[in-house]
C-alpha cells in the first residue's frame, strides 16, 4: 500500500513499487522524493515511513526489508542505500539466493533532523539519533548518538577525517 501525502513532491522519474505482502510505503507532507529514487518492498514485511519535510535526493535505494522509519526534517544526499535485511548464507549446500533471510536486527530508525551524506549505506539495525550527521561514503550498521557539542566540536559525525 502506497500513501503519498498531497503536499509531498515525488518525481515522475522515481520508481516506487507496491508490495504484494502488505508492506506500507508512506511519504508524509512536504517531503520530496527526487528523480531516480528506487523503493522496493523486499526481504521482509517492514514498512517504509518517511516523515514530514524530509528530502531524498537522486539515486537513493530503499529495500523495505525489516522496516525503515525516517523522522521529520531529514536530509538524505544522493546515492544512499538503505538495506534493513540480511541474506542467509550458512548452508553451503544451497545457493544463497535460495536460503531466505536472517532474523531482523530491528530495521532502520532515523530520528528527526539528521543529515546523511552522499553514497552512504545503512544496514539492518542502524539507529541514527536526532541531529546526527553521517559523513559521505559511510557505512552504518549500529547506533549513532544524537548531535551534541563538546568544546565546539560535533560528536556524532562518523566516517569523517581531517
Amino acid at each position: 500500500m502506497i500513501e503519498i501525502h498531497p503536499d509531498a513532491i515525488v518525481s515522475s522519474l522515481a520508481d516506487i513499487e507496491d508490495s504484494i505482502r502488505g508492506t506500507r510505503i508512506i511519504i508524509s507532507a512536504s517531503s520530496i522524493i527526487d528523480s531516480f529514487v528506487k523503493i522496493k518492498p523486499t526481504g521482509g514485511q517492514g514498512d517504509l515511513i518517511i516523515g514530514e519535510r524530509t528530502v531524498v535526493n537522486s539515486g537513493c535505494v530503499f529495500y523495505t526489508g525489516n522496516g525503515i522509519q525516517i523522522g521529520k526534517d531529514v536530509a538524505i544526499a544522493a546515492n544512499c542505500t538503505f538495506a534493513p535485511v540480511n541474506h542467509a548464507y550458512h548452508d553451503k549446500k544451497r545457493l544463497i539466493r535460495d536460503q531466505g533471510f536472517l532474523p531482523s536486527k530491528g530495521g532502520i530508525l532515523i530520528e528527526d533532523d539528521v543529515w546523511i551524506g552522499a553514497n552512504c549505506v545503512l544496514l539492518d539495525g542502524s539507529v541514527l539519533h536526532q541531529g546526527c550527521v553521517i559523513a559521505a561514503g559511510s557505512i552504518v550498521r549500529g547506533e549513532i548518538p544524537p548531535y551534541s557539542v563538546n568544546a565546539g566540536q560535533p560528536l556524532a559525525i562518523i566516517g569523517w577525517r581531517e
